[in-house]
């Protein structure tokens, strides 16, 4: 009989949840919390989703059937713009598009036989959601966490909404590609720059992160020490006495040559409200824009305000104050000193308006003349702790490290009574306030009499008006008729609902929390959460390495300090694990115009079109609709079974890196399932014992424990093939041969779970492979009776001897002789050299 995966697998899922396998339960047993970073409902689930829940399938079946009562959840990503994009476009409301998305995804993702408990689904637009954001939003602000404050952002003019820095790409925003704006808003805030030392020190604890994202993380963070000091105006308008600065790098202050204002610095604000020239050059930076991703790119453009400024290590050096569109208010003062010299920024903006260049240091050994010989055309900017020679340091002509310099010029700054040395972290308060309707509505009011006033808990959920439309940009909570009215919560009168709704990130920030009590009518129940927290593992993709972890990571201080969360769960992730992309051919051929025309695979046969036309092949590209070369994983499921689609997917490389998704490789991967199949249908039963197949099996499990705990699902795979193989060829029958099927069963199980259950059943398996226990390997039959020898002649391996493991040297060298390979090489006469290296190899020296 074939096997049928169609009716297999359903059978198979249908008994899971009959019996309620993978129901979590807080018991006496260790637990594992397994949890993949949950999908945005965008109504189709792609091949990265499979491999990405794949994973996460594989360690949540391995520890459930090593006994850990396993916590294994799925969610869904809900609010956002997308929703009301659809709802602009399209018509229809974001709630009905949302949840129609969510169960169409929801279909598409249970026929993978997924361990997941479903009754713990949620959305973040649930109102029970909802209500304990909000419950959490009105702790966080009576703990302090939360400020209300005037800020610069990024405006999208299209969607019409704030958006945060990672969301401008290349100065323009994310979804509607418009050039992004800066504007002053009155914007809520979560203080996450409280913790910026914390956040920072910890990462030095997660043992169980990638490197490369702890790297990431403490980049962003950015702590950084250097002085703070002022320079005094010459001039300057009343009440701009002093220009603050913070540099990292004050021991070039001696090869200062201008200073430099952010376009929305205070000072140039007043400058502008009388000078016409000035508010023109500041409204040209906003059109290129002020993000740090669009100044990278842009031309550096500078206007000189006419004024000056006092060096502070002489009262008669005066530097000019410039406007430059690479200054950002955001960081530091909004205000630099330019030492072009030493920076390829500064030296550019020097160039282009001729502006001084003078060296404080030079290559070891050099003097004044030659240092600034050096920089004259290009600035020299060795790394910090690189040793240069100081032409203009603080401790006169000196050669020394850049560290040592900056810690000299602190010192002499701190002395002279001109500045402090001081440390700054790069990272800012997080900003959440969005202007659009399909997002958690902030709980908050605004009395006339008693300013902004937190809403009652009592009144918690505030749901979004559900009778909205979206034919014009904007806010539709703006627009609402009564829904801004309220009642201010502390006076009984007439208030204003907050329009503003919150950031997205705020939704994916706490649901990991929110999964080990799902139903709660507080944000966590603490029991539950003390049992679950923390995830030991956490799956995703590397481009949520920075902004979603480090929320994540604040928001878990954050449910500590208002006893939602013990002390234990501050940091919530064990573990993290990012996974690789998965990639396929891109198919293309040139119209008549010799623009790019795109195929879907599906339309492609060896190369060709179904009119003959040869397409152009580009390997490994990642998987994007624009370019049509996407694989639809319910096809795929359709077509071969989920089973097939899971192996492939942690078969073909190491998890990390990225994967190619061919048709040959799901095809091979469907036989070998079928020849799996076939091994227990037909096994016979009557043969012999096998010491050898009995050795094979023991090996695997060891092999295959190790790969899947060390998360290389690709060498598990390849372990499972060999063990395959030996079952094939063994003369085992009868009970021996269905042991070691039934051990294959249950090392396949995490990747393949329908199809082990049916080599179980057939096998003789009591219950279901599920319910089994993780088989453990005897270290005796792990041991080797013989080993092979690659045999090398002339320094390439031309054959190999399989010898007793105690066999002697003297032995070994007659067997090597008498090998044909051996003889054939040696045309009758006796080798120069032959060495053997117990254990490891031959070699033949002809």
């Amino acid at each position: 009989m074939p096997y049928d995966p169609a009716t297999s697998e359903a059978r198979w899922q249908a008994a899971w949840a009959e019996a309620g396998s993978f129901t979590a339960i807080r018991d006496e047993r260790p637990k594992y919390y397994v949890l993949e970073m949950f999908p945005y409902p965008s109504g189709r689930i792609h091949m990265g989703h499979v491999r990405n829940y794949a994973m996460g399938d594989v360690v949540a079946r391995f520890k459930r059937a090593q006994g850990f009562s396993v916590l294994h959840p799925m969610g869904w990503d809900a609010f956002g713009m997308p929703a009301e994009n659809a709802a602009m476009e399209q018509g229809g409301h974001p709630r009905d598009w949302t949840y129609a998305n969510i169960a169409t995804m929801r279909d598409q993702l249970k026929p993978l036989g997924l361990s997941i408990d479903w009754s713990r689904e949620f959305a973040t637009c649930d109102d029970a959601y909802v209500a304990q954001q909000q419950a959490l939003f009105l702790d966080m602000l009576e703990a302090g966490l939360i400020t209300r404050k005037s800020a610069q952002v990024n405006w999208d003019p299209v969607d019409m909404t704030v958006l945060a820095n990672e969301q401008v790409i290349d100065g323009k925003g994310w979804r509607s590609n418009a050039p992004v704006e800066r504007r002053e808003l009155t914007q809520w805030f979560f203080k996450i720059s409280d913790y910026s030392d914390e956040l920072l020190d910890a990462l030095d604890g997660l043992k169980g992160w990638p490197e490369k994202v702890r790297l990431m993380q403490a980049n962003w963070i950015g702590r950084s020490r250097g002085l703070q000091f002022g320079f005094a105006t010459v001039d300057a308008p009343g009440g701009h006495d002093r220009i603050e600065v913070y540099t990292t790098r004050p021991d070039t202050l001696r090869g200062a040559s201008f200073v430099a204002l952010s376009p929305d610095h205070p000072l140039v604000k007043d400058l502008a409200a009388d000078r016409p020239d000035i508010e023109a050059f500041r409204e040209e930076c906003r059109r290129i824009g002020t993000t740090e991703e669009a100044i990278e790119t842009a031309p550096k453009l500078g206007f000189d305000t006419g004024l000056t400024v006092r060096h502070p290590l002489d009262p008669d050096w005066q530097l000019p104050i410039w406007i430059a569109n690479f200054v950002l208010m955001d960081y530091g003062t909004g205000a630099i000193f330019g030492s072009p010299a030493h920076d390829e920024r500064d030296h550019e903006f020097a160039l282009k308006y001729g502006l001084p260049i003078r060296a404080t240091f030079g290559e070891p050994g050099m003097d004044l003349e030659a240092a600034d010989a050096l920089v004259a055309t290009a600035p020299y900017v060795p790394a910090k702790s690189e040793r240069v020679s100081y032409v203009r340091g603080f401790s006169g002509a000196a050669e020394q490290s850049g560290e040592a310099a900056v810690d000299a010029a602190i010192a002499h700054a701190e002395a002279a009574g001109y500045g402090e040395g001081v440390t700054k972290f790069r990272l800012r308060d997080w900003g959440i306030s969005r202007q659009r309707y399909w997002g958690c509505p902030i709980p908050v009011v605004h009395c006339d009499a008693c300013g902004t006033v937190p809403e009652a808990k009592a009144n918690l959920p505030v749901l979004l008006p559900q009778d909205v439309t979206f034919d014009v940009p904007g806010n539709p909570l703006d627009r609402h008729p009564t829904w801004r009215q309220a009642v201010c919560p502390t006076c009984g009168g007439a208030a204003r609902r907050e329009t503003d709704t919150m950031d997205t990130f705020v939704d994916s920030s706490w649901y990991y929390a929110r999964f080990t009590s799902p139903e709660a009518e507080t944000p966590t129940t603490r029991a539950d959460a003390d049992y679950w927290m923390n995830v030991d593992q956490y799956i995703g993709g590397i481009e949520h390495a920075i902004l979603h972890l480090l929320y994540s990571r604040f928001f878990a201080r954050a449910m500590v300090k208002t006893g939602h969360l013990s002390a234990a769960a501050k940091e919530p992730f064990d573990a993290l694990f990012t996974q690789g992309m998965v990639t396929h051919e891109i198919y293309m051929t040139r119209d008549a115009r010799d623009r790019p025309v795109y195929h879907l695979p599906e339309d492609v046969t060896d190369g060709q079109l179904a009119d003959g036309r040869a397409v152009t092949v580009i390997p490994s590209a990642k998987m994007s609709k624009s370019k049509k070369n996407v694989v639809d994983p319910v096809n795929i499921v359709g077509s071969f079974g989920a089973d097939t689609a899971r192996w492939f997917m942690l078969s073909d490389s190491p998890p990390e890196r990225d994967v190619e998704w061919t048709a040959a490789g799901a095809e091979a991967a469907s036989k070998f399932l079928s020849r799996v199949f076939r091994l227990a249908e037909e096994a016979p039963e009557h043969g012999t014992d096998d010491p050898d197949l009995t050795r094979a099996v023991h090996r695997a499990i060891a092999d295959v424990t190790r790969a899947i705990e060390g998360f290389a699902f690709n060498k598990a795979v390849a372990k499972l093939y060999e063990l395959a193989n030996a079952v094939g060829r063994s003369p085992a029958g009868g009970e021996a041969r269905r042991a070691a099927l039934r051990i294959l069963a249950q090392l396949m199980a995490p990747m393949v779970p329908h199809l082990a259950e049916e080599v179980w059943a057939a096998s003789g398996g009591q219950g279901m492979v599920v319910d089994a226990r993780w088989p453990v390997a005897d270290p005796a039959l792990l041991e080797e009776d013989s080993v092979t020898l690659p045999i090398q002649i002339n320094g390439k391996r031309r054959a190999e001897i399989t010898v007793p493991k105690d066999m002697d040297k003297a032995q070994i060298e007659a067997l090597v002789l008498a090998d044909e390979t051996v003889q054939r090489f040696l045309e009758g006469a006796a080798p120069k050299k032959l060495i053997v290296v117990p254990g490891r190899i031959v070699n033949v020296v002809a």
